[in-house]
C-alpha cells in the first residue's frame, strides 16, 4: 500500500513546487547580501538623480500590470520588434540603469541565481522606504518573462480612465477598489507630462474649457505650465507638492480640487474610493499599511519562466 502511495505523494510534491509560490526566505542560503546590493544600488543613484525613486516604483507598476511581474519591462526591443519599454506609456519610463547595475552586483555576488523581476520588486520597495515610506519585506521566487510588445501597453491604465475603466482594469488582475486607492498614493512620488493631464486643463468637454472639478487659482496655474499650444516636451508638473517625499499629501491635495489626472479625479467619484482618499488623507499610518498590503498583492501577479543573465535580454 505504501509503494503505491509514494509515487502519488511524488506527483502532489511536484504539483505543489510547479505552482509559482513566492518566499520571504527565497534567497536566504543562495545569495544572502541580496537585498543590501540592491539597497546600494539604488541608494548610489538617488545621490545624482532625487527622481529615481518614483521611476522605480512605476517601472514596477508597468511591469506587473502587463504579464504578471516578470520583468518585461525591461526588455530591449529588437529590429521590428518593438518592446514594452517603447510603447506610448512607457516612452517616459526611466533609470533602467539602476536595475542593470543592481543586476550586475548581483551577479558577481550570486551567479545566474537571482531574476531581473526580483531585482525590481526589491529596488521598488527601496524606492519608496529610502523617500520616507514605509518599508516592508519583499516576497521573492519571480520568473523572467521571455516576451515583451510595446502593443501590450495598451492595457495599462490610462491617466484619463473613469472610475469605472480603473475598476475594471485593476479587477482584471485580481486587484481591489482598496488597492486601487491605495496604490494610487504611488503619485506621492514623481512628476506628470502636459500631455497626461492637457484633457482637464484645456477644451474640457462641449461648454467647458476647465474641468469644473480643478480648484481654480491651481488649474490656472497648470495652463500656465501647459499653454495650449504647448512645444515644451519636458513641461509639466509635479505629482504632490512634496515630489520626493513619500508622504500622505496625494490625498490631502485630491480632496483640495488639486489633482492631475482625470483618474486621480476619478477616485472621489463613488462612495467607496472617497471614503478611502478622505481615510488616507487623514492619516498617513492607514495610508502606509494600505500601500504596502497592496504592493505585496500587486507585485505576487507572476508571469515569467527563466533567471536572465542580463534584464535587457532573454537568455
Amino acid at each position: 500500500m505504501a509503494a503505491k502511495l509514494f509515487p502519488l505523494a511524488l506527483f502532489i510534491l511536484f504539483i505543489s513546487s510547479s505552482v509559482s509560490s513566492l518566499s520571504l526566505n527565497y534567497y536566504d542560503k543562495t545569495c544572502p547580501r541580496l537585498e543590501s546590493t540592491i539597497t546600494s544600488a539604488v541608494k548610489n543613484a538617488m545621490i545624482n538623480d532625487k527622481t529615481v525613486p518614483a521611476a522605480l516604483l512605476r517601472m514596477h507598476f508597468h511591469d506587473c500590470f502587463i504579464r504578471g511581474c516578470d520583468a518585461s519591462v525591461l526588455l530591449e526591443s529588437k529590429g521590428k520588434q518593438q518592446a514594452e519599454k517603447d510603447g506610448p506609456p512607457n516612452i517616459s519610463l526611466h533609470a533602467f540603469y539602476v536595475i542593470n547595475n543592481a543586476k550586475k552586483a548581483v551577479e558577481a555576488l550570486c551567479p545566474g541565481v537571482v531574476s531581473c523581476a526580483d531585482i525590481l520588486a526589491l529596488a521598488a520597495r527601496d524606492a519608496v522606504a529610502l523617500s520616507g515610506g514605509p518599508n516592508w519585506k519583499v516576497p521573492k521566487g519571480r520568473k523572467d518573462g521571455r516576451i515583451s510588445r510595446a502593443i501590450d501597453t495598451r492595457q495599462l491604465p490610462a491617466p484619463t480612465f473613469n472610475i469605472s475603466q480603473l475598476q475594471q482594469s485593476f479587477s482584471q488582475r485580481g486587484l481591489s477598489l482598496e488597492d486601487l486607492v491605495a496604490l494610487s498614493g504611488g503619485h506621492t512620488l514623481g512628476f506628470a507630462h502636459c500631455s497626461s493631464f492637457q484633457n482637464r486643463i484645456h477644451n474640457f468637454n462641449a461648454s467647458l474649457d476647465i474641468d469644473p472639478s480643478l480648484q481654480a487659482s491651481f488649474a490656472a496655474s497648470l495652463r500656465n505650465v501647459c499653454p495650449a499650444q504647448n512645444k515644451v516636451k519636458s513641461a509639466g508638473t509635479t505629482l504632490d507638492s512634496t515630489t520626493t517625499i513619500f508622504d500622505n499629501a496625494y490625498y490631502k491635495l485630491l480632496i483640495q480640487g488639486k489633482s492631475i489626472f482625470s483618474s486621480d479625479q476619478s477616485l472621489l467619484t463613488t462612495p467607496k474610493t472617497k471614503a478611502l482618499v478622505s481615510k488616507f488623507a487623514r492619516s498617513q499610518q492607514e495610508f502606509d499599511n494600505a500601500f504596502v498590503k497592496s504592493m505585496i498583492k500587486m507585485s505576487s501577479i507572476t508571469g515569467g519562466q527563466e533567471i536572465r543573465l542580463d534584464c535587457r535580454v532573454v537568455n
